[in-house]
């Protein structure tokens, strides 16, 4: 039986385990999010002025609201995407932050600059806390099956969450039908081995690369980095309350919201049976300037070709055709 391994491509058949998280259910170890604690005498209220959504409040019987977010420099650039959760009832416990794995490090140095070590610090949960994503459309009576609750929103600490040996469980993706399972380290096999029996087929980081890129969602350190302000890539309407109060990076994004606009934005790319490469530039048909750049690709059954993400100049109205690699390269549809 396959056990949840990180950084696993795929468990031998690809197309099973694609097919099991779109018709059936899936389990997929994460390796590109972790979970970072920040407690101490004020955490929340520390946080609030660096995060670009609001904070949940603490939950009521183990259970809260989640909120999806970015944390930005000054010049309103991300440092990594986040969703805020709670680890128990206070502060104590600590607020919980599932973050890019490729963004952690340069959150924790924004966090020893900006986080009052009297009133909040981070620690970072890599080695105590193992992620497993369950998907597809069986996907919700699994995870009621192993951990008792399946919740609509937000998330539920199980046997007093994964610090304690428990769990903490969450909903996913929105575009997809998925849960995020944070376990104990030492819980992880025995999650893992029931969902397994739960009907859960083994899923490779490979699948759900797909399924997130047919989804058209993000994925920082890949679509999105520290050059990219958020807007860009679509963020502007899930990542921000906009009526909090201020936070680092808000005067830029109010100015583009209000009074101003960006000059590129991530599109869904459609590149037929053109094998395309994450890099790669767009161009228009006969022209010499850059469009467009690639930043993922994947062989999508959904859509029966290859697709991919990508950012194109504010100028392409879509739906519309760039070329790939040069004016004269392969059509690629842009949406």
């Amino acid at each position: 039986m396959a056990r949840p391994a990180r950084e696993v491509r795929h468990y031998g058949d690809p197309g099973r385990e694609y097919r099991a998280a779109v018709e059936g259910c899936g389990v997929v170890a994460r390796d590109d999010r972790r979970l970072v604690r920040v407690y101490g005498r004020a955490p929340a209220q520390m946080l609030n002025g660096i995060v670009t959504n609001r904070i949940p409040d603490a939950p009521v019987g183990g259970v809260g609201d989640a909120a999806y977010g970015t944390i930005l420099t000054a010049k309103g650039r991300m440092v990594t995407d986040l969703v805020t959760l709670w680890l128990g009832a206070g502060g104590g416990e600590g607020v919980g932050l599932n973050l890019s794995a490729r963004g952690m490090e340069a959150a924790l140095g924004h966090f020893k600059h900006f986080l009052p070590p009297r009133m909040a610090r981070a620690e970072e949960l890599a080695e105590r806390t193992q992620l497993l994503t369950v998907v597809g459309p069986g996907a919700g009576e699994a995870v009621a099956s192993v951990f008792g609750t399946v919740p609509e929103d937000g998330f539920q600490l199980v046997n007093g969450g994964p610090l304690e040996g428990g769990a903490l469980v969450a909903r996913g993706l929105r575009q997809i039908d998925s849960w995020d399972l944070w376990t104990s380290a030492a819980g992880a096999e025995e999650a893992w081995d029931g969902l397994r029996g739960a009907g859960a087929w083994p899923v490779g980081a490979g699948a759900w690369q797909t399924l997130r890129v047919e989804a058209g969602f993000p994925e920082f350190g890949i679509d999105m980095d520290a050059a990219t302000i958020p807007i860009e890539a679509g963020l502007g309407e899930c990542a921000f309350d906009h009526d909090k109060g201020c936070y680092t990076g808000q005067e830029v994004i109010v100015r583009i919201r209000h009074r101003g606009r960006v000059n590129w934005y991530l599109r869904s790319l459609r590149f037929g049976e053109v094998a395309a490469r994450p890099g790669m530039q767009l161009f228009e048909t006969g022209g010499a300037k850059v469009r467009g750049r690639v930043t993922s690709v994947a062989d999508s059954p959904r859509f029966g070709q290859v697709i991919g993400l990508g950012y194109v100049r504010r100028e392409v109205e879509v739906p519309a055709k760039l070329r790939l690699g040069s004016g004269a390269g392969a059509e690629v549809g842009v949406r």
